[in-house]
């Protein structure tokens, strides 16, 4: 008798591997041949492969709560409660193979189906063996998320999801934005889901997935190459084998996001993204306490005092502690944020700004890994690893090489780059506006763009606003100038890009670069370089006239809060002329186009 067994349980913890124990013992007993695979979130495991599957007599799986069980469609299983394995293992077993029945009278599994779609290339294929039977839709589900959760998250899950709809599939996507997860997936349709796709720009728990094939992409490739990403996606995408407690991360080999660069920038981004309301709350409640007037603040007892202590005091305060520590547990997962909220504290007192919250980050997210894949326990004490041993190790280590090693270097880096922002003559300052002007419109939201913005947000820390006011004025520029193209060139347009158009100007007005992606789309080699004239006079303009900007996001709402901009006729006026810039700069190009009726 040769037989597979499942065990899990939702803490993953001790019964699991308890179960897993027990029957082992008793097939030796029983002189049966067993194999085993222990599900859990502490540690990674090797799903039994469909060949190991279809060698067994018969499946058994011991758990509590839901599992995916999709890939055992046609195996005889047996499913029993985990408490009833320890409470008399052989007995158990003899009862579950005695009991255990087809799990599924499929003529087609799910495994089987999805083959099909690869094989017809997102046709159906013809079903010889069953009549006029056709086989179900592949069922897809996916989460969208991107560092500001506002433009690509929500424009890449339409885009699967049209796309998907469009080559006949069951789609579901579920969004990570910046109010939290939208149009969220169940446990019911992730366990019936055939494929999923991962588009995200961030870290995100991937816990739920476990046991399903598991495609990862970027929001960029799924916006604008949505059908080549199923393509892949059914072709490339690997089963998840749990995960570690050091991060959520699937181990399949086959993704998009594979290269280290890529690891770096997603992770850097992971903690930018949390560390985003921090800055623009703090940020606006400063701007709200210069109301009374620009040293009110320390006047104490004051409301200008109590604005000040909790924009400065405590909000920027956390600034450096969350980036370092969302750093961290995108690389490590939840036993990284200690070690990273210490590093980034000790990164703010040391003085080393957010350059050293980057460093801290980086550098505990990675010992907190390590530690993790290096040191063993028993099935016992693995509890023990993620709320005592790696936090209580890695904080340390991080701590110490913080203080000794990283924080001074860095600091003096830091009070450099200050005391070069704030006394750099005009030509510099407009120079340095240009460069940050173009990125901000280089790729329209893509890895460019978001270094640009890192720069300028994490420069807020140091009360260092000029730049931040050049990032966003320059970011508004695409998106607005697109939209009055389709307006001032109206007979050069089609219907569909006059409404697109629309859009896009009231995107720009958001700050939301990504409103100008579905021209550059369609025609990169005019939009792109239209896009960066404007940005390059805006960036430098911005810089020219002095603007500050004391919150790094919220476009034109951001005007209406006192003092948040301390320039906003002139700051205005700056924008509108970036954004003609860009508008006229294509148009022109335009002209040699033939008038759209």
């Amino acid at each position: 008798m040769k037989i597979a067994v499942i065990t899990y349980c939702p803490g993953g913890v001790i019964n699991t591997f308890l179960a897993a124990d027990a029957i082992q013992q008793a097939a030796n007993k029983l002189g049966w041949e067993v194999l085993i695979e222990s599900r859990s979130h502490l540690r990674p495991f090797e799903p039994l492969s469909v060949e190991q599957l279809q060698q067994v007599d018969c499946v058994i799986v011991a758990g509590a709560g839901e599992t995916d069980l999709s890939h055992l469609e046609g195996l005889p299983v047996y499913r029993g409660a985990i408490e009833g394995v320890l409470a008399a293992p052989e007995a158990w077993l003899e009862n579950a193979v005695k009991q255990a029945s087809k799990h599924s009278d499929s003529a087609i599994t799910n495994t089987e189906r999805l083959a099909e779609n690869i094989t017809s290339n997102d046709e159906k294929a013809p079903q010889n063996n069953t009549g006029s039977t056709s086989p179900a839709p592949l069922k897809v589900v996916g989460i969208t998320a991107c560092p500001t959760g506002v433009a690509h998250t929500f424009m890449a899950a339409e885009a699967l999801s049209s796309t998907g709809k469009s080559l006949g599939y069951d789609v579901k996507i579920e969004t990570r934005g910046s109010v939290g997860a939208k149009n969220t997936l169940t446990d019911e349709e992730i366990a019936a889901a055939d494929l999923v796709i991962l588009a995200t720009d961030i870290d995100v728990d991937t816990q739920r997935f476990v046991g399903k094939r598991v495609f990862h992409t970027s929001t960029g490739q799924a916006l604008k190459q949505s059908k080549q990403v199923f393509e892949k996606a059914q072709k490339d995408a690997a089963i998840l084998g749990g995960s570690t407690a050091a991060g959520n991360k699937s181990t399949a080999p086959q993704t998009e996001d594979k290269s280290s660069a890529k690891g770096l920038y997603k992770h850097l981004m992971t903690g930018v993204s949390f560390m985003l309301p921090v800055v623009v709350a703090g940020g606006l409640i400063i701007a709200l306490s210069f109301v009374f007037g620009i040293e009110a603040f320390k006047e104490e007892g004051t409301l200008a005092a109590a604005l000040m202590q909790i924009g400065g005091g405590s909000a920027f305060a956390l600034m450096i502690p969350v980036l370092a520590a969302y750093i961290s547990f995108s690389i490590a997962d939840r036993p990284g944020l200690a070690p990273g909220l210490v590093g980034g504290m000790l990164a703010s007192s040391l003085n080393s700004g957010f350059l050293g919250g980057i460093a801290a980050g980086f550098i505990a997210g990675y010992i907190a890994r390590w530690i993790n894949e290096k040191v063993k326990l028993p099935d016992t004490l693995a509890a023990l690893k993620p709320i005592l041993i790696i936090p209580f190790l890695a904080t340390l280590a991080t701590g110490l090489i913080m203080i000794y090693v990283v924080g001074t270097p860095v600091a003096s880096i830091m009070a450099f780059m200050t005391d070069f922002l704030a006394n750099m003559e005009a030509g510099n300052a407009v120079l340095l506006g240009a460069i940050l002007g173009a990125m901000m419109c280089f790729d329209l939201g893509g890895p460019v763009n978001k270094a640009a913005y890192t720069f300028g947000v994490g420069l807020l820390a140091s009360k260092t606003y000029l730049p931040m006011a050049a990032i966003m004025a320059a970011g508004m520029v695409p998106a607005i100038g697109m939209g009055l193209a389709t307006f001032i060139f109206r007979k050069r347009f089609s219907k569909n890009e006059h409404e697109a158009g629309k859009a896009s100007f009231v995107l720009g007005l958001c700050f939301i670069s990504e409103g100008a992606i579905p021209f550059a789309a369609k025609d990169p080699l005019r939009v792109i370089p239209s896009c960066i004239a404007g940005g390059v006079v805006t960036g430098a303009l911005s810089m020219w006239i002095g603007a500050t900007l004391m919150a790094p996001h919220g476009g034109i709402f951001v005007f209406f809060i006192p003092n948040a901009v301390n320039s906003v006729l002139m700051y205005s006026a700056v924008i509108g002329i970036g954004s003609l810039i860009t508008a006229f700069t294509y148009g022109i190009w335009l002209m040699k186009k033939p008038i759209k009726e």
